[in-house]
């Protein structure tokens, strides 16, 4: 049985947040979804869950980070094909993300990022040879 992973991220504005992951193709689950979170489907297997800082802290007693300062983590994605990351990048940027760095090709990975509006980053590779 594959295991499926549901990614908590706190954000400022919910609404902008939907409207960002939504520009990049991804479609929310109304099912659990709410006024303080709504959930990002990724892929079958993988789910993003955006809640506001308030319902955030339901979860935790410990503060929320400042993204614009610290980094709480680094999420990566195996994305299909070079294009789906350069797509995704160019996406994201569109919609008001930032990415700090160049698209790195190595030969046998190929890789580029983005910084969502709430300062989560988003590591995108292809590695070749992998099915698409």
């Amino acid at each position: 049985m594959s295991k499926q992973i549901y990614l908590n991220l706190p954000v400022a504005d919910l609404p902008k947040s939907i409207a960002f992951f939504k520009a990049l193709g991804f479609e929310n689950n109304p099912q659990f979804s709410s006024d303080s979170g709504a959930c990002v489907i990724i892929s079958d297997t993988i789910f993003v869950m955006l809640c506001t800082r308030e319902r955030f802290r339901d979860f935790t007693p410990k503060a929320i980070c400042d993204t614009s300062t610290t980094v709480e983590m680094l999420i990566n994605l195996c994305c299909e094909s070079r294009d789906e990351v350069d797509s995704l990048v160019a996406k994201a940027l569109a919609a008001g993300g930032t990415t700090y760095d160049q698209a790195e090709d190595l030969g046998f990975m190929y890789s580029h990022s983005f910084v969502d509006p709430d300062g989560h980053g988003w590591g995108l590779f292809h590695i070749a040879g992998t099915p698409s």
